[in-house]
């Protein structure tokens, strides 16, 4: 099920325009598609960071002025480097009838062979590139590697995936890996030119 938000009309375009509206809790922004003529609109500050918290690569169910509820998915969301304000959200109207391509994020689950021995897993992607219908977008994609031993990777190309999912990230690349532990550092000998220091400074006390 989409989730629902309400966007409102944005008519003032200047810098100052904008700032009112994160002044009062709202996020300016846009949405453009085959349906929408690019629209500037404003959301509420709130619940799009909730959204963003949940899950930022939702099918989204937008009431948009003069368009009506439309399926929009987030094309970009703009922050402020510093303080992590919403600056700016652009939303794309999408076909649900038509593939899309967006990330989905990875959920590692298991307890890996080679941990409990103590190996180290080490996670390469936490999220991939997919292709498919909009209903079909997962919130999430686990993967297991409780099979892993040390010394062991995980392939993309082993992930399982939901039906009518196609995965668009290199098939190759290594999602997990669990690595041989690490030795503990033996103490450092007493290097040679330490050694012959001393024995110098001994012969010396022994001639005065």
């Amino acid at each position: 099920m989409a989730t629902s938000l309400k966007a409102e009309a944005r008519t003032g375009r200047t810098k100052g325009d904008r700032n009112r509206l994160r002044a009062e809790g709202k996020v300016p922004g846009v949405v453009y598609g085959k349906k929408v003529t690019q629209t500037p609109i404003a959301i509420d500050q709130k619940e799009l960071l909730a959204l963003l918290k949940t899950n930022p690569h939702a099918v989204i169910d937008l009431d948009i002025p003069q368009f009506g509820k439309q399926p929009v998915m987030i094309n970009e969301v703009q922050r402020d480097a510093l303080s992590r304000q919403l600056l700016h959200v652009d939303f794309h109207q999408i076909n649900m009838d038509e593939p899309v391509q967006t990330t989905v994020r990875l959920e590692y689950i298991g307890d890996p062979e080679g941990v409990k021995v103590g190996g180290i897993l080490q996670i390469q992607h936490h999220e991939i590139e997919i292709r498919c219908l909009p209903q079909r977008i997962p919130a999430s994609i686990e993967v297991d590697v409780s099979g892993l031993e040390i010394g062991q990777s995980m392939l993309i190309s082993e992930l399982k995936l939901p039906e009518g999912v196609e995965v668009k990230t290199d098939v190759h690349n290594v999602l997990a890996t669990i690595l041989t532990p690490q030795k503990e550092a033996e103490p450092e000998e007493e290097a040679p030119a330490a050694q012959a220091g001393n024995a110098a400074e001994t012969a010396e006390k022994a001639e005065a």
